[in-house]
C-alpha cells in the first residue's frame, strides 16, 4: 500500500529508517484518496442507489461475486486506483436498501443529516467508556435517551444503546433476573430457581436466543397464545403465569412485542401490564420496530401502557432512518439497575487520567 513503512526494519541502514518524529501516514496523499472515494458513494450509493430506473442489486451468484470482486488477502498492498475501484465494486454489487424498491428488511432509505454524524461519528473514531474520551458524544447519548423516554412517558429512568434490538432484549432479561437475584451476578446459576418468559409465537427470534445465552434455557420459554390480528391474550398470559407458579417455577419477564416481525402486530400493553403488577413480574416491551408511532399523534393508541413497563427495546434505525445500528433500551428504573447489573467497577488508572 502507499506511503506505508515496512513492518521489520532488519538489515536496514539506520540512515534509511524513518524519523518516528514524523506521520506516520501521508495526510495529504490519504485525504486524496478520501475525496475520491467519497466522490465513489455519492454516485454509485447516494445518486444511483436512489434512482428506481437503476436496480435494487447488480446479482452475481456467490462463487461468481467471489471470483469477481478478487477477496484474497495478499501480504503486499495495492495502489490508490486499484483501492479506488474496489470501492466502486463494492457499492456497484452491494444491495442498494436507499432504492425506493427495497422491501427485503424492516429498514430502507436514506436520512442525509443521518449519514453526516455517521460520517463525523466515524471520522472522530471514539468510544462512549468515559466523559473523558468522548464528552460531546457521552452528553449527545444522555440528551437522546432521556427524549426518548420522554415519548414512552417517563421524566425518569435509564438507558443505554445496544449493538442491535437482539441485545436490548437480553439486557431486558439480565436486568429482570439481577432484581430478583442480584446475587446470581457473584454466584452463577447455582444461586436461582427455574425462571419462565413468557411470550408469543408473533415475538422476535431473539426472545429464545436471550434465554439460550443467559442460561435460561429455551425449554422455559412459554409460548402465549394471540388472537386473529397475531396479538397476545391477556387472559391466556395470566393463565400461563399461574400454571407456572403451581410448577414451582419464578415467573421471571413477559416480552411484549410493538410491531411483530411479520404482521406488524401490537400487543395490547395496558391489560399486560394489569397481569405484570399483579404477578409482580418483569414487563418488557419488544418496539424495535414499532416504537416510533409514538412520534405519531394519530398512531401513539398502538402502543398505550407503555409508559407501564419495565424496560422498551426501541430502533431508531428502523422507521425513524437512523443508520444502522441505533438501537435504545430504556429503562423506567431509578435505582441504578443498569449499573448494578453490568458493570465491573473499572478505573482508569491515575497516569492514563493525566494524560488525557
Amino acid at each position: 500500500m502507499a506511503n506505508m513503512f515496512p513492518l521489520s526494519s532488519e538489515g536496514q541502514d539506520p540512515a534509511e529508517l524513518p524519523d518516528m518524529n514524523d506521520p506516520l501516514i501521508d495526510h495529504s496523499e490519504g485525504q486524496l484518496f478520501l475525496n475520491e472515494a467519497f466522490k465513489i458513494i455519492i454516485e454509485e450509493v447516494l445518486c444511483k442507489g436512489t434512482d428506481v430506473k437503476q436496480k435494487v442489486c447488480e446479482w452475481k451468484e456467490p462463487e461468481d461475486l467471489a471470483l469477481l470482486l478478487d477477496l484474497e488477502l495478499r501480504a503486499a498492498g495495492e495502489p490508490q486506483q486499484r483501492l479506488l475501484q474496489r470501492v466502486k465494486d463494492v457499492a456497484k454489487y452491494s444491495i442498494k436498501t436507499s432504492h425506493p424498491r427495497f422491501f427485503n428488511q424492516l429498514f430502507a432509505g436514506v436520512d442525509y443529516h443521518a449519514l453526516a454524524g455517521r460520517f463525523l461519528s466515524e471520522a472522530l473514531n471514539t468510544n462512549l467508556y468515559t466523559y473523558e474520551v468522548a464528552p460531546v458524544f457521552v452528553l449527545l447519548e444522555t440528551e437522546v435517551l432521556r427524549s426518548l423516554r420522554q415519548l414512552v412517558g417517563w421524566t425518569e429512568g435509564d438507558g443505554i444503546f445496544c449493538p442491535g434490538g437482539s441485545t436490548s432484549n437480553m439486557f431486558a432479561m439480565n436486568l429482570a433476573r439481577y432484581r430478583l437475584f442480584p446475587e446470581v451476578k457473584s454466584q452463577g446459576l447455582w444461586a436461582v430457581p427455574r425462571l419462565t418468559i413468557f411470550t408469543s409465537a408473533e415475538s422476535h427470534y431473539s426472545v429464545k436466543k436471550g434465554a439460550a445465552y443467559l442460561g435460561i434455557g429455551t425449554d422455559n420459554i412459554v409460548v402465549v397464545k394471540v388472537d386473529e390480528g397475531g396479538r397476545i391474550i391477556p387472559e391466556d398470559l395470566e393463565e400461563k403465569i399461574e400454571l407456572t407458579q403451581s410448577q414451582g417455577a419464578v415467573p421471571l419477564l413477559v416480552s411484549c412485542t410493538s410491531g411483530t416481525t411479520v404482521r406488524g402486530a401490537f400487543d395490547p400493553l395496558d391489560r399486560i401490564a394489569d397481569v405484570c403488577e399483579k404477578h409482580n413480574v418483569w414487563m418488557h416491551v419488544d418496539a424495535a420496530w414499532g416504537g416510533s408511532v409514538l412520534f405519531s399523534e394519530q398512531h401513539r393508541h398502538l402502543m398505550k401502557g407503555v409508559a407501564r413497563a419495565n424496560s422498551v427495546a426501541w430502533n431508531p434505525h428502523k422507521l425513524l432512518m437512523a443508520g444502522l445500528q441505533c438501537s435504545a433500551l430504556l429503562l423506567q428504573d431509578t435505582t441504578n439497575l443498569l449499573k448494578k447489573c453490568h458493570s465491573a467497577n473499572a478505573h482508569l488508572p491515575l497516569p492514563a487520567r493525566q494524560m488525557l
